[in-house]
């Protein structure tokens, strides 16, 4: 580290920060980034990195070049991504990169100063922010991910890193941050959207020896990935944060609990902790004052109701992870006993920001009742999947269809899931809503953790309402019984009526059974798991029927509902015949041939290898 501990000061971080930003505005200086995320990693960053170094390892006489891993840019689409960025030139993004890609990057343009325009994004010298993915993005929790190096302190300084906490610290009373809290109007971002200064002010005035601040980074929706890939881009914002949360309410102490089926960015924050640790901004006297505060990490083990405080409370105690009733709330008696504030770490990221630049700065985006951005993780039936952060207030349609550049393949829009199992599913009908809290809710779905699932004219929403009641089922606790039976009872129906067995009768059992969910689960992950069978009732009551009166998917997706038949055009080459796995296909070479439905078990071989479409499905 540049500085000892002991000496670390306002005026030092300032150092640290001019130092870094010198050397990376020197002349001739190129750093270039390599996204390091997960998505990047599984996309094969890792041997990326590794031909670049090994590139630069031969040209011994070359100074002026840094390879930076970096986390996930948020265009998950284009990984691995490599960006060379020149002080005084145009920034170049390579997509798609492989180690043969980077050997010929580096030899062409980092060593002979001609950038390789084929291996950029459409043959184009377009940046990453020049591209339709970011026109309408408004980067704050993100604004670091993919420019920084995350296990480099230094870097994180050069960004204004630390100086909230130099700010908190040094000038302002705890209740003087918890105001600023308030006045910003920032939302809690794990899904209940609850005032955050609020949260703190009800855990500050209670008297006790020990205080807690906890991250809460077990994300555990499914096609959610917004809090991994900020631990794993910039772990530091989040220590930061924690550290002005236990100056605002008077904690010493806090835990970072995440899931051990994210080792990158466990790695990351372990990292984080020490290099902090070392420069004194976590630890004893921090930055000089009477304020001291330290973090541990703990990690869960992949259990969705550890979400929920109580249950994630529950499990950092050693005990089995299961919801208890409230009040008591945390802020009054949470962990051990103790006084107890619970921030997931979307809403931790924010806060250094809104500590430096004012509630005002943080209101000048958003809505009224939902200033700032959120972060949402885009993804099933749509062109450009990845990380999107956008000014509460944007609409549906421009995340899907002006960020998200539409469905793919001319397919036509259906649904959108946002919240995740907890959410519900919205329609065409209500794409023009400006998102925020309030809003989602309104018309039956909810922000959630960020998770926001596109689907097509394919996409059967009486099986997607199965899906989510299928991981429900598994993550309840089982602690209260409307949760613990009710939903195995809903899933079952669902079953049914997917596998052709179902009464109308069960439509009115879903929704009866689904109401009386929510009113008495113990916990959000019971009141909330009936969502997605509400809302698909409520905007799909005719595929429902269908499946229920007719004995069909509209949607061809329920495969005891489909039946395979082979038209009179069959050529007769016998390939379905030979390749179906039960024999139900029968039939002379050059006639045609017939399937016995008796024995079809729906398997759709038959319709993957017909060379001429001579098999339809309905």
């Amino acid at each position: 580290m540049a500085k000892a501990k002991a000496k670390m000061t306002l005026d030092t971080l300032k150092s640290i920060q001019a130092d870094v930003l010198a050397q990376q505005e020197k002349e001739n200086n190129i750093r270039i980034l390599v996204g390091m995320g997960t998505c990047g990693i599984s996309a094969g960053a890792r041997e990326v990195m590794a031909a670049l170094e090994a590139e630069l390892a031969e040209k011994s006489d070359v100074e002026n070049v840094q390879i930076i891993p970096c986390g996930c840019a948020g265009m998950c689409t284009y990984e691995p991504i490599v960006e060379v960025v020149e002080p005084g030139k145009k920034r170049v993004t390579y997509v798609h990169v492989t180690p043969e890609k980077a050997s010929e990057i580096m030899y062409k343009h980092i060593f002979g100063g001609d950038p390789v325009v084929k291996y950029t994004i459409n043959g184009e010298f377009k940046t990453l922010n020049e591209q339709n993915f970011y026109q309408k993005q408004k980067r704050v929790v993100l604004k670091n991910c993919g420019e920084i190096n995350p296990e480099d302190i230094n870097e994180y300084i050069s960004r204004d890193g630390y100086q909230g906490l130099a700010k908190a610290v040094l000038e302002l009373k705890p209740e003087d941050v918890i105001e600023i809290m308030k006045d910003s109007g920032l939302r809690g971002r794990g899904g209940g959207g609850f005032p955050t200064g609020v949260k703190w002010s009800f855990a500050a005035p209670n008297k006790a020896d020990q205080k807690y601040i906890i991250c809460n980074a077990d994300e555990g929706d499914p096609g959610a990935f917004m809090d991994r890939s900020v631990l794993e881009g910039d772990p530091h914002a989040i220590l930061e944060a924690m550290a002005i949360g236990g100056y605002a309410i008077g904690a010493s102490k806090g835990f970072i609990y995440v899931r051990a089926e994210y080792p990158v960015a466990v790695q990351r924050l372990q990292t984080a902790i020490h290099q902090a640790r070392e420069l004194g901004l976590l630890g004893d006297n921090i930055l000089g004052s009477k304020f001291s505060f330290d973090i541990d990490i703990r990690l869960g083990a992949g259990a969705f109701v550890c979400g929920e405080e109580t249950a994630l409370i529950a499990s950092i105690e050693g005990k089995r992870g299961m919801s208890r009733n409230k009040p008591p709330f945390p802020a009054k008696e949470g962990l051990w006993g103790k006084p107890t504030c619970i921030n997931n770490v979307e809403t931790l990221a924010n806060i250094p920001q809104i500590i430096l630049n004012g509630a005002d700065w943080f209101r000048g985006f958003g809505t009224d009742k939902s200033p700032g951005t959120k972060v949402f993780a885009l993804g099933g039936k749509i062109n450009q999947t990845g990380l999107v952060e956008v000014p509460m207030g944007i609409t549906l349609r421009e995340v899907i269809y002006d960020i998200g550049e539409g469905i793919p393949d001319g397919k036509a829009f259906k649904a959108v899931q946002t919240g995740g199992p907890s959410g519900g599913c919205i329609t065409e009908e209500n794409l023009e809503i400006p998102i925020d809290f309030d809003n989602l809710v309104a018309i039956g779905s909810m922000m959630g953790s960020g998770g926001m699932i596109v689907m097509d004219e394919d996409n059967c929403m009486v099986d997607i309402a199965r899906f989510f009641l299928d991981f429900t089922v598994d993550e309840s606790c089982g602690k209260c019984v409307p949760c613990r039976e009710g939903t195995k009872r809903l899933h079952e129906v669902l079953d049914r009526i997917t596998e052709g067995e179902g009464e109308p009768e069960d439509l009115q059992r879903l929704e009866d059974l689904a109401e009386n969910i929510k009113a008495t689960s113990l916990c959000g992950l019971g009141q909330t798991a009936p969502n997605p069978v509400l809302s698909t009732l409520k905007h799909f009551h005719d595929e429902y029927e269908a499946h229920v009166t007719e004995k069909k998917c509209p949607a061809l997706v329920c495969k005891p509902l489909l039946t395979f038949e082979i038209k009179d055009d069959c050529r007769g080459c016998t390939l379905c015949s030979r390749m179906c796995p039960v024999r139900a296909i029968t039939g002379e070479t050059k006639q045609v041939h017939v399937i016995d439905q008796e024995k079809c078990t729906k398997c759709g071989t038959c319709l993957t290898v017909c060379k001429f479409g001579s098999i339809i499905k309905y």
